[in-house]
């Protein structure tokens, strides 16, 4: 039998030569590639359910869900089989003047689920390409209606969109954009909803949401309402450490866009599909945004496809006459992800997986908070299966760690504690220093227990080696 290129690369670990080769020619995403000169790198074979296991067999419990991503859990052989069937009928097909069946039912079946008249889907490759596609359709759209001067946006403070050009300028993480600065102009930022941190009102959570709406507001009227086209928010947001919406945030926010005719653009890339336990995130808070984003999740992670779901009334501007919009991916609804959705879908409703969040989550937050014990730990905040642990020096005072101990924290010694301890999660510092919980939707009090004991331990000895 000929061996495979996937044999021939596990012989290579079993002679140590794979992570050598990692090294070497494969350039990893978001990482320091030195942390690996003399260390191993981190190589994952295998999923199975709530679990990962690495190129030695060791098993660990995913605690992010890949990526925010793996919502039906590892190793489902249904949404394979989906995958090969679609390839041998239709592999692949662009979506430029002409329409497949997937992605047909797939566009159905999103607006269905979408609310209000959200009803028209432009699939994309991923969730950064669908915010890119938000900003591009945010700006023909108003300069079709006779607003030409309509084109900036406004977003949040330490808020993670995306990396194109465009998604990372509507980003509000420092780090993120400044290599590749000039970006697109154009985008401004106003404060997040990190409670803990109030500037304002830092002990009334509901003047507080209505504080940070109110910045949008003012936002929109220094920079001259008739230049704004769109407010870019999560409905949970991700970097900094999960800061769920105060009571009536979204509905001062969707008030405050209707003032002054600039879309709502709710980017769902994490949140939709069961994250928080609603099909889209908008739904878990009551709000009707103009457009959402949205990725990840759709497929549970088993083939890339990403969707701007846009409502009737910016779409109409290009279906009619000779206006089109000049925007698209050769991948974007490909045939094998949109039946991978479709069957990603089946599975979210015959296992009331979105359901099973909304019973689970309060087991989920009470299990965490468990944590609050521990003098390194500062704040437990998040919603559904999406939670962040601010990490703090002095609980007392909430002070945080300074950049080198900040470091040390979380690069010198937890990111690699906890996976060693069996759990896979981020412990990150876009903002103040976090550890980011979010299981496959499929995990429940076993799943909730393992967290709690591994972070427990591990966060121990973190605290004592200050």
């Amino acid at each position: 039998m000929t061996a495979t290129p996937l044999d021939t690369a596990k012989t290579a670990w079993d002679n140590d030569g794979l992570s050598t080769t990692a090294r070497e020619h494969l350039w990893m995403h978001f990482t320091r590639m030195s942390s690996y000169t003399d260390a191993d790198v981190p190589i994952i074979v295998r999923g199975e359910g709530s679990r990962i296991y690495d190129a030695m067999g060791r098993s660990y419990l995913d605690g992010l869900a890949g990526l925010f991503v793996v919502q039906a859990g590892h190793g489902r052989k249904e949404l394979a089989e989906a995958a090969y069937k679609q390839a041998g009928e239709l592999a692949f097909f662009p979506l430029w003047s002409y329409a497949h069946p997937p992605a047909i039912a797939l566009a159905d079946r999103l607006a269905a689920h979408a609310p209000g008249d959200l009803n028209k889907v432009f699939f994309t490759t991923g969730g950064g390409e669908a915010v890119e596609t938000a900003w591009k359709l945010a700006k023909q759209y108003f300069k079709l209606v006779g607003k030409p001067m309509k084109h900036k946006v406004i977003s949040r403070a330490v808020a993670y969109h995306g990396t194109p050009q465009g998604a990372l300028s509507i980003t509000g993480i420092p780090d993120a954009r400044k290599w590749f600065e000039p970006l697109v102009p154009g985008a401004h930022k106003v404060p997040n909803t990190n409670f803990y941190r109030a500037p304002e009102y830092g002990n009334d959570l509901a003047a507080f949401g209505r504080w940070a709406a109110d910045q949008i507001d003012q936002a929109i009227e220094m920079e001259g309402a008739d230049t704004v086209a769109a407010v870019f928010l999560e409905p949970v947001q991700n970097s900094g450490g999960c800061f769920p919406p105060p009571p009536g945030y979204f509905q001062r926010v969707r008030e405050i866009c209707d003032k002054h005719d600039v879309l709502l653009v709710s980017d769902e890339v994490i949140c939709a599909f069961g994250r928080l336990g609603t099909l889209f995130g908008c739904d878990k808070f009551g709000y009707v945004p103009d457009i959402i984003t949205c990725a990840k999740g759709l497929t549970s992670g088993y083939s890339p496809i990403g969707a701007a779901v846009v409502s009737d009334r910016i779409a109409q501007p290009f279906y009619s006459g000779a206006d089109y919009f000049p925007h698209g991916y050769t991948f974007g609804g490909h045939p094998v992800s949109a039946a991978v959705a479709m069957a990603n879908l089946d599975i979210l409703e015959r296992e009331e997986l979105p359901q099973r969040v909304l019973q689970n989550e309060g087991a989920f937050r009470s299990t965490l908070e468990k944590l609050l014990d521990l003098p390194i730990v500062g704040d437990v905040r998040g919603d559904g299966y999406f939670y962040g642990i601010e990490l703090v020096k002095d609980k007392a005072t909430k002070e945080t760690f300074d950049d080198d101990e900040s470091e040390r924290l979380l690069r010198g010694f937890l990111s690699r504690a906890l996976f060693d301890g069996g759990l896979y999660c981020r412990a990150d510092d876009r903002g103040d220093p976090v550890v980011q919980l979010a299981p496959p939707l499929i995990a429940g009090q076993p799943e909730f227990d393992e967290i709690e004991q591994i972070l427990r331990h591990v966060l121990t000895e973190a605290w004592n080696r200050l």
